[in-house]
């Protein structure tokens, strides 16, 4: 029986057992989920008081993320290299809960976050590297080589509800990361060759279903058939129903929609998941409203830029292991998608990358920082890369760094937030195209920010209120985590790079 579908998981969540729907989603049955559920069948229903101790009779909960020593508060460089230890998980041994497990160690970001994340990954290797700990990315990357052989994609997290959903696809990047690795001991043609096969394997995922597209179904899973014939490509969730580990909050949401909306309206907050901004105005046809959500309406530029970098990688990697017809293919495959995006996602009025609403076939009004990742990927040319600079001084470049959207909601990929991934987007981007100047004022007012939030908080968040560092970030379904993985590896870098 699936689990998250029972009455007992259904009953626990919506009786707010617990504060954060995760931790029951999380759980380990103390003998097994069937038993548990049977039990319940037999004494259903029980008010409050009582289906917690049910609960406690047959299940462990996991207390939030807890260091095994004391973090250096030293400095932001001492913190960061202390938690590396504190944030690594060994290889997991198989029990009666929702985690995947895999077979080698990785890193968690932290807090309630105590599984392994895919998106987060790359950029929590950046600091790895930095700290000479390439065995660590190597053991996650093959964790998701792993993940990908099992089960045909990388999921968003290693946890059995995260199955029908990945998250943004960097696996390319952190294959280049160690490839180019002077002291990894996998950049081998033989392990580049699996490296490869889980790559194709990748793309595959993300291309589901582009054969079956006509002019009528113009949208399958993941990939648009544009009005041009060519293809791109949107977020996703198989499953069109509420999310375990926010069930009560996506049934609160639901609660004013007509019956037959609720799948649809389920399937964008999933895909929403999937995008690793959860949640955006570039989602939300009204920015103010979650409910108004139309995620898999939106072809994002940040996604088709990943994609674009996956089949330049594929051809590159397939080149330099004697596979000539596979590389030209992804180079065709590559040139393709540069055209399409250059077609439909660059706006001539605004001077920049935007999202694409395929429903509508109009361009969004949201400007997002996801726009770097044009010129993280090379794919923009100069004079494009010229507006772009323009605009992310003029618009996005806030007190702490790169502000997430320059629309102000509650949601918490809106202004006034920013997030480490997107301060790296910016700044390799930038330095791509020679606009090292503004690239290094982005590093120092991220470092600055995070220097004097650390010298009161003495920890590292996940996320920042870049416009008014003084104040905590907020929005989500959360509070803001401490640790935390993306945001120790890109403010490393940010410290390697500007010792240079």
């Amino acid at each position: 029986m699936n689990f998250f579908e029972s009455q007992l998981f259904k009953d626990v969540q919506t009786q707010h057992i617990f504060d954060d729907c995760k931790t029951f989603a999380d759980a380990t049955a103390r003998t097994s989920w069937l038993s548990a559920c049977k039990h319940y069948e037999q004494v259903a229903p029980l008010n409050q008081a009582q289906l917690k101790e049910f609960v406690n009779t047959h299940f462990i909960t996991t207390p939030l993320l807890r260091m095994q020593s004391e973090p250096d508060t030293a400095s932001v460089k001492h913190y960061i290299n202390s938690l590396w230890h504190g944030l690594r998980r060994a290889a997991d041994k198989p029990k009666a809960d929702s985690l995947l497990a895999l077979k080698h160690s990785y890193i968690v970001p932290g807090g309630r976050f105590q599984e392994i994340y895919y998106w987060d990954s790359y950029f929590t290797a950046l600091g790895l590297i930095d700290a000479n700990k390439p065995e660590i990315v190597e053991d996650m990357l093959q964790n998701f080589i792993d993940l990908i052989n099992d089960y045909g994609c990388i999921p968003n997290g290693n946890r059995s509800y995260y199955l029908s959903r990945s998250q943004p696809p960097i696996l390319a990047l952190m294959v280049e990361l160690l490839w180019h690795h002077e002291h990894s001991k996998t950049n081998n043609v033989a392990w580049l060759e699996k490296c490869v096969d889980a790559l194709e394997k990748e793309y595959a995922f993300w291309m589901q279903g582009a054969e079956e597209l006509t002019n009528e179904k113009t949208a399958l899973r993941r990939v648009v058939k544009m009005p041009c014939d060519g293809k791109l490509n949107r977020y996703w969730d198989d499953e069109a129903a509420p999310r375990a580990e926010s069930l009560r909050e996506d049934l609160a949401l639901a609660e004013g929609l007509a019956e037959h909306k609720k799948p649809d309206f389920f399937r964008h907050i999933r895909a929403a998941c999937e995008s690793g901004w959860d949640f955006s105005s570039r989602w939300l046809a009204e920015p103010d409203s979650l409910s108004s959500i139309q995620t898999t309406d939106i072809i994002p530029i940040d996604l088709n830029c990943l994609l674009y970098n996956l089949e330049k990688q594929l051809s590159k990697f397939n080149k330099l292991l004697g596979n000539s017809e596979q590389a030209d293919l992804f180079s065709d495959y590559a040139a393709a998608r540069r055209t399409l995006i250059n077609k439909y996602m660059w706006s001539e009025q605004q001077h920049f990358f935007v999202d694409y609403n395929h429903h509508k076939a109009s361009q969004s009004k949201v400007l997002s920082a996801a726009a770097s990742t044009a010129l993280f990927f090379n794919l923009a040319s100069e004079q494009q890369a010229q507006h772009i600079a323009e605009r992310l001084s003029r618009d996005f470049l806030k007190a702490g760094g790169i502000v997430t959207t320059v629309t102000s909601t509650s949601q918490q990929w809106d202004s006034p937030n920013g997030w480490a991934p997107l301060q790296w987007f910016a700044v390799k981007g930038l330095n791509n195209y020679g606009f090292s100047d503004l690239s290094k004022r982005i590093m120092q007012n991220w470092l600055t920010m995070v220097e004097n939030d650390f010298s009161v908080n003495q920890c590292l968040l996940e996320k920042y209120n870049v416009c008014v560092p003084q104040l905590k970030a907020g929005g989500g379904e959360y509070v803001v985590q401490q640790g935390f993985g993306w945001t120790n590896g890109v403010t490393s870098r940010f410290y390697a790079l500007c010792e240079d």
